[in-house]
């Protein structure tokens, strides 16, 4: 018995695991049943399933869904350079000297001199793109009108798992008649590409790596 957990415990530790997200929850949302008040009428039109005749299909009920073009790019630089430069120069001489020979002294001089000099640079650079496209879930539906929505694409290339998730609040307003909605429009977005997998894995540093680095002091 104690065999079979041991081999249980190797086999899943190879196995990919889904890695954590900070997206909000749920991932998406089954739409809620409308009431139907003219059920058992016989008649053709049902409430349930209607629209107004003059009203678009924009997202707007917990179930919707919205295509979010994500078209991310930051670029951020730095660049700094101090100099300092400090320099102090003392002369002093001794020619006479009560209740001591002039001759004895006769040349004596002190000189003393210092120099100090600094001078540092630093550059930084930091340039991100994301670009693609994913339909998510209106998972809520806010007092104002604002629709919180979230939603997960998986892809599975061989042995990796590829993750995109996105999340945030979008304003009806900015919905296009194809429910269509720019990433840069999401107020509070949250947009992440992790992977799990064999090559995920072998980017990762060790436990015990990590606790050796940790606790050294140099």
């Amino acid at each position: 018995m104690k065999r079979l957990a041991f081999i249980a415990l190797v086999l899943s530790s190879g196995c990919a695991t889904v890695p954590p997200t900070n997206v909000h929850q749920p991932m998406t949302a089954r739409p809620a049943p409308r009431l139907d008040t003219m059920a058992g009428n016989g008649a053709i039109f049902r409430a349930s399933n209607s629209r107004p005749l003059f009203e678009d299909r924009r997202a707007r009920y917990v179930g919707d869904t919205i295509t979010v073009n994500i078209t991310e790019s930051t670029s951020a630089s730095m660049k700094s350079n101090d100099q300092l430069d400090k320099s102090n120069t003392s002369t002093s001489s001794i020619n006479a000297l009560a209740g001591a020979s002039a001759k004895s002294l006769l040349g004596l001089n002190f000189n003393a001199g210092s120099t100090n000099s600094f001078n540092g640079k630093g550059n930084a650079a930091n340039n991100n793109a994301f670009t693609g496209s994913m339909t998510v879930t209106v998972i809520d539906v806010m007092p104002n009108g604002n629709l919180l929505v979230s939603g997960e694409k998986q892809v599975a290339i061989g042995h990796e798992q590829e993750y995109v998730r996105i999340s945030g609040v979008v304003d009806p307003n900015y919905v296009d008649a194809f429910n269509n909605v720019a990433s840069s429009r999401i107020a509070d977005a949250r947009i992440e590409y992790k992977s799990a997998g064999q090559i995920s894995d072998g980017e990762a540093m060790g436990w015990l790596a990590r606790f050796f680095l940790s606790v050294m002091p140099f």
